[in-house]
Parts: structure tokens; sequence; C-alpha cells
């Protein structure tokens, strides 16, 4: 299938590991230029790297932190001035640190709130406008599985992502007439870093392997099974395509079956 992503331009944060390069590995592979960005130079830079060399496609990488306000603005634009437009938006971030409700101070919600919540608002603000004067756009928030069915010990990720999904959902119909989709993919337990980093705060906490929590993710998935940080961007990427213009305001799980819930 062509997506119809040649000569589209796509911002990607948090792409140097995880599911945000893999999701602009399949949106370079699909003719898109890249705008991706990462915390650190070498990591951005060796991903830039990678993604050129197997795919030819013109790929520009930028070093922010997307929980820094002014880091945050900094991107918005420079990527807006390198091809003077984004038209596929892919919000994304690491998460914040896990453990008990009652063993997190305000400081730690806060430093939560702008990693997530407005790491999503202030990118999707700045290439909004562009999206709606083109009359296309696409807007992609990678938020959880969290939003829809409370993980253990994530109560940061399960509060603030959930706000970030009422944000979507709003701007969804705000902008419906406009060309411009928004949409959000909520991941499951899938073989990332991130999963990795989970699984050993879990076992310090309870004084087992990294094997056998993750062994007791694998044992709640109908599946059997984690995912493949490549099974959840063939989503994203046909979130960003053509074909999906009729598809908005949605929370789409890639899961392999976790959330029990019938929506």
């Amino acid at each position: 299938m062509n997506l119809g992503l040649e000569g589209k331009v796509a911002l990607v944060a948090a792409a140097s590991r995880g599911l945000g390069r893999a999701i602009a590995d399949v949106l370079a592979e699909e003719g898109a230029s890249l705008i991706i960005c990462a915390r650190t130079r070498d990591a951005i830079e060796s991903a830039r790297d990678a993604i050129v060399q197997r795919t030819g496609a013109k790929v520009h990488a930028l070093v922010a932190d997307v929980s820094d306000p002014a880091q945050l603005a900094s991107l918005s634009e420079q990527a807006l001035a390198k091809w003077g437009r984004v038209d596929v938006l892919v919000t994304n971030s690491g998460g914040p640190p896990s453990g008990p409700a009652d063993t997190h101070d305000w400081a730690r919600w806060d430093a939560a709130v702008q990693l997530l919540l407005r790491s999503t608002v202030e990118l999707t603000r700045a290439m909004l406008p562009g999206m709606r004067e083109r009359k296309w756009g696409r807007i992609i928030n990678v938020t959880s599985i969290s939003v829809k069915q409370p993980v253990e010990s994530l109560v940061l990720s399960n509060s603030i992502r959930a706000a970030v999904t009422g944000y979507a959902r709003t701007l969804a119909n705000e902008v419906a007439t406009d060309g411009v989709t928004v949409n959000c993919i909520l991941p499951g337990y899938t073989r990332t870093e991130r999963v990795e980093e989970l699984a050993d705060a879990t076992a310090a906490r309870e004084g087992l392997t990294r094997a056998e929590v993750v062994s007791r993710f694998e044992s709640q998935i109908p599946m059997r099974r984690l995912g493949e940080p490549t099974e959840f961007a063939a989503l994203a990427a046909f979130l960003a395509s053509e074909q999906a213009s009729y598809i908005t305001g949605q929370s789409i799980a890639v899961d392999g079956g976790w959330i029990r819930g019938l929506f």
C-alpha cells in the first residue's frame, strides 16, 4: 500500500531509540522527510545516520529535551525553519518514574506534567497553524495502555497521559474540518528500553530478576509475548497516511490484547 507520505515532513520526538525510533524508521521508508530529536547529541545523530543509510531519506537531527520549555520552544522553531512546515507531528517522550502513588512529591508530579502534557500541547500549538492553513495534517500522540486500564505502580503515567488523551480528543473535534486528524496510540508491553527499565525497577522492589518480571508481563498478555517496536510503528505510519483521513479522535491500543475492556 502506498501511504501517500512521499514529500511530507514529519517531526518525531524522542526518536533515538524505542518506539520513537521505530516510527521514524517506518516514516522514512514511506518517503517522508524527517526531523528527529532526543536529549543527547550522540544518540540522535547516530539514529539519523542509520536511518539515512538504510532508507536514503532526508533526516535532520536536533538535540532537545522536551521536558524543558526553552528547549521545546527552540525545537519547534528549528523544525519549522528546516523545511518550512511539519505535516506529521509525533509527540513522544520517555516515561516518568514508577512507584506507589504516595511516594511521589509534587515536584515529581510537576515534572511529569512538563514531560508528558506540556510537551504535547506546546509542540501541537506550534505545528497546528501551518497544518490548518494547508488543510492537511496528522497529529499522533504516543501515550500508553494505562489511559484505558491503569498499570500498577505507574500513577504518574496513568494520570498525566489521561490528560493528554483528553486534550487530544477535544482538539480532534476542533480541527476536523481543517483536514487535520488527531489520534493517540497506546503501546502495551513492547520490547523497548523503557519496558526493561520498568522491569528492573519492579525487580528491585520485589527481589526478583528482570526475566521473572518480564515473564509476569507476558503472562498478562493474551498473545503471551511482548510486542515489537515495528508492530507499533506500523499503526503510526497508517494514521499518518492519506488513507487514514477519516480516522480522528481515537485512542488505539497496540497491546496484544492486554486491555480487557470493550472500548
